[in-house]
């Protein structure tokens, strides 16, 4: 019997034909255990503010971490990046700030550290050149293929429209 109660374990045998009986708050509970879950991820991920001594440090702290490239993002400073090593890289600047170091001093420990891709307007130097002028190579690479396609184009164009000796040009109007 389908929906009968003498079936041997009645607990779960189908009540209606949209589905099995469930208890009444245990929806309930299992959305409150998600919730509390949630919750305690959204917490542990949130931004926890840092005690500075004064308003021109924290102005400090922020023009510094801006300038500052996170290694795992790659396209946002660690100021602006939820990435767990921009939050770790933001309290090493913190600590080494109220450490007495000038801006420069930290700079250097992290460019020592992560190499000038961590710097987000990086010195010109030799082992840098790629960096500042390999945008620049690729788009004189690529005008310098058009230039060659339409060259060719242009000159193999030349060379079929001619015909061949001692026979008359012939019209097809088809010069679309």
């Amino acid at each position: 019997m389908f929906f009968g109660s003498s079936a041997p374990c009645a607990r779960f045998s189908l009540a209606t034909a949209t589905g099995p009986v469930r208890a009444p708050g245990a929806l309930l509970r299992v959305l409150l255990a998600a919730l509390l879950a949630f919750a305690s991820v959204a917490h542990s991920q949130a931004i926890q503010p840092l005690p500075f001594k004064n308003h021109a440090e924290k102005v400090r702290f922020q023009h510094l971490t801006r300038q500052l490239r996170c290694l795992v993002c790659q396209d946002e400073s660690i100021a602006d990046s939820d990435a767990e090593l921009a939050r770790d890289l933001r309290l090493d600047v913190f600590q080494q700030m109220q450490a007495g170091r000038s801006d420069k001093q930290i700079k250097q420990y992290l460019v020592a550290r992560y190499s000038d891709f961590v710097l987000y307007d990086p010195p010109l130097q030799a082992n840098t050149l790629l960096l500042w002028f390999g945008p620049l190579l690729i788009l004189l690479a690529g005008a310098a293929v058009v230039v060659i396609a339409i060259r060719r184009r242009s000159r193999d164009a030349g060379i079929t429209a001619q015909p061949p000796a001692g026979q008359a040009p012939t019209d097809n109007e088809d010069d679309w």
